[in-house]
């Protein structure tokens, strides 16, 4: 009889360190066991920058992770991202040798290996293979076509890769907790992981993941993934227009962004001043709400605008369940509206409802990557490869 298995996510987040233990049970439910989180110093967009403080936040989730589950941590699922990471599509075709019409496991893996090897940087390795789908003589199969009839194999992958040192980093800042790195996990593919059911991935979804230094995407059709990418733009580059314009210090234009804020562009949510304090309560400073408005809906409309533009042609028709809005800067208050007015679709926040033992505090969109994280392990684990090679050290290239 199947066992149950206790798997580790990790998201190394430019506001937030984010480690989630849960239990894939025998009967495929997922029961979160415990979250340790940190707010995070030293990462910047994405990427470590101060390498001992960010040890020192993901050394105090990892205490805080094990003392709330009571589990011994050894491994993680580690979530990576930054603008150097890049996702994009390559299809492999090989032609059965003269003679030969039925095809064999030997001309798919050849398709396949043609398919993967996608000529990238000399600095960058790969982190994902994901099988799109095959194909014979042209036609599409959701399947492998062994034992079908035909003349050329075809092999659809998404292949992500990205710079080797900047990946190595984050491994390196695991490794010294000490703890081992299961696998890497491009972020927006972990988010979409929570974020969308198969009617979803079917019907065409975009997964929008913006957090405090990036906006991670994933886009899916016809229930594969068709792009994924990242953008070095989050929530602390609104702060900071609020802080330039303003000439609030930092920590009060964050307060302001998020206690008052409203992205909508509605222009009954503009009328008045806001009084700004100081910290023994007395006024401080007088912001209009339409420019303290005006500040976010423009940095964000410039964000999804920019995003926008990255997908593939026509991608957007594709898309008919709608957009997910995942990460801490999508609960600004008007975000929905906003994207809606953007991508002319349904706008969709994230719940894992198929998860149990998740604290209430847990389960808004903030946390659907680490979370994700746990379902991606449970995907992969029953048919995981070998691990090969990365500097010697154990964790697999690709998935």
């Amino acid at each position: 009889m199947a066992r149950s298995k206790i798997h580790v996510g990790l998201e190394i987040g430019t506001s937030k360190i984010c480690m989630v233990v849960g239990e894939v049970k025998a009967d495929g439910s997922v029961k979160i066991l415990g979250v340790g989180q940190s707010k995070s110093v030293g990462v910047r967009k994405g990427e470590i920058y101060d390498f001992p403080q960010v040890r020192a936040c993901v050394k105090d989730a990892l205490v805080k992770a094990e003392d709330a589950s009571d589990v011994e941590i050894g491994s993680v699922f580690l979530a990576v991202t930054g603008s150097h990471i890049q996702g994009v599509n390559h299809q492999g075709s090989f032609r059965l040798p003269e003679g030969e019409d039925a095809i064999g496991p030997e001309h798919v893996r050849e398709a396949k290996e043609i398919a993967r090897a996608v000529t990238i940087p000399p600095d960058h390795v790969y982190l994902h293979h994901i099988v799109r789908r095959f194909g014979v003589d042209g036609y599409h199969h959701a399947t492998s076509p062994i034992g079908l009839t035909g003349r050329t194999v075809e092999a659809d992958f998404h292949v992500v890769h990205g710079i080797r040192s900047r990946i190595e980093n984050q491994i390196k800042c695991v490794r010294e907790m000490p703890l081992d790195v299961d696998e890497l996990v491009f972020s927006p593919i972990a988010a979409a992981q929570v974020a969308l059911n198969r009617e979803a991935r079917e019907r065409g979804a975009l997964v929008i993941d913006i957090g405090g230094g990036t906006t991670d995407y994933a886009l899916y059709t016809d229930g594969l993934i068709e792009a994924s990418g990242c953008i070095p733009v989050g929530g602390d580059h609104i702060t900071n227009d609020i802080h330039l314009v303003t000439h609030l210090p930092f920590s009060k234009a964050e307060q302001l962004k998020v206690r008052e804020g409203d992205a909508s562009g509605d222009p009954a949510r503009g009328v008045g001043l806001i009084k700004v304090t100081n910290d023994k309560g007395f006024s401080e400073a007088e912001v209009k709400r339409q420019l303290l408005n005006d500040i976010i809906r423009h940095r964000l409309e410039e964000t999804l605008q920019l995003l926008l533009r990255r997908l593939p042609e026509g991608a957007m028709e594709r898309v008919g369940m709608g957009v997910f809005l995942a990460g801490g800067t999508s609960l600004m208050r008007g975000f929905g509206e906003l994207a809606s007015d953007v991508f002319k679709k349904d706008i969709y926040r994230p719940e894992p409802p198929e998860l149990s033992g998740v604290q209430a505090s847990f389960k808004d969109p903030q946390f659907t990557t680490a979370l994700g994280l746990i379902r991606y392990a449970q995907v992969v684990d029953s048919d995981r490869a070998p691990k090969r090679g990365f500097l010697g050290r154990l964790w697999p290239f690709s998935r």
